[in-house]
């Protein structure tokens, strides 16, 4: 909280302090990569719920629902308010920024929305939808590096991959807890 103009609905106004990313996690570099990292998170969370139903949802336009995550210089500093994030959120298939803003604080999460090996399966299921999801990752890491070069399309789908994997093992987490106690 550094600045002394503040931050209402992602725009300059009163009532509330900025808060410096630079001074909060260390450097410039560090502050850009987070600010890139929970752009991209925020665009999967828009994708999931679908722009149009985004836009309807949060009463905001797809244009500034596109700012937000936009990477274009001007809109750097421009960041989804949290409450846009929350509504999101809820009609999204998985919390996609809660999940970066944790990410970025070391935190790991359990999420418990999609339980599809609740009940009969348990931590045999999740190890068979373990190993075929880390099958889909690799292939596609496969067929991505196979020009030598990882594109933005193919990084995305990469993400995807591995975001599936980490809510297959959030359910596994899930299940061995449960047979702990």
């Amino acid at each position: 909280m550094t600045k002394s103009r503040d931050l209402i609905n992602g725009k300059v106004g009163k009532g509330f302090p900025v808060v410096n990313l630079a001074g909060a996690l260390g450097t410039d570099s560090v502050t850009k990569t987070a600010g890139n990292y929970l752009k991209r998170h925020t665009e999967a969370l828009v994708k999931d719920v679908g722009i149009e139903a985004a836009a309807t949802l949060c009463g905001k336009s797809k244009a500034t629902l596109g700012r937000y995550y936009s990477d274009d210089a001007e809109h750097a500093d421009r960041f989804m308010p949290i409450d846009v994030v929350a509504a999101l959120e809820s009609a999204a298939r998985f919390p996609h920024v809660t999940a970066a803003l944790a990410d970025l604080r070391g935190i790991t999460m359990s999420y418990d929305q999609e339980r599809k090996n609740a009940g009969k399966g348990g931590v045999n299921s999740d190890v068979v939808a373990l190993s075929q999801r880390f099958a889909m990752l690799m292939a596609e890491y496969n067929a991505s590096i196979e020009d030598g070069r990882i594109t933005i399309n193919e990084s995305k789908r990469l993400l995807t991959e591995t975001l599936a994997i980490q809510k297959v093992l959030l359910d596994m987490k899930l299940h061995l807890e449960e047979e702990a106690s």
